[in-house]
């Protein structure tokens, strides 16, 4: 998005709006006094949390606006839990094998001793 009446091109960065959202909602909600600090103490928070959850709502901002013109910017996402999806079922799945392995086993034995109980009473 460019400036419109303007020699220049200037182009806001991804993510940007959406933050500027966040704090213009924040400022409706909260109606500060002294809105520049406000916006100081809210960039600052944001910023904390960031470093604490490694969660940057400035470039998930981005991949929205991207999605909403291209809608490759989640298939890294989707594939990724995809990969997780899969390598859980095959867990699942072996579990499962693992289990009617050991249960056939088990009746096997129980087979074995109910046919040598039945071999010393003859």
């Amino acid at each position: 998005m460019s400036i419109p009446f303007s020699n220049t091109h200037y182009r806001i960065p991804q993510g940007f709006g959406n933050l500027l959202e966040g704090l213009t909602r924040e400022i409706l909600r909260e109606q500060p006094e002294n809105i520049p600090a406000f916006a100081a103490a809210y960039f600052e928070n944001l910023l904390e949390k960031r470093e604490k959850t490694n969660f940057d709502p400035a470039e998930w901002g981005a991949k929205v606006e991207d999605r909403f013109y291209n809608n490759h910017a989640f298939k890294e996402l989707e594939e990724e839990e995809k990969e997780k999806e899969e390598s859980a079922a095959v867990k699942i799945q072996a579990a499962f094998r693992g289990h009617v392995a050991r249960e056939e086993v088990k009746k096997m034995k129980s087979d074995k001793v109910k046919d040598e109980t039945e071999e010393e009473k003859e």
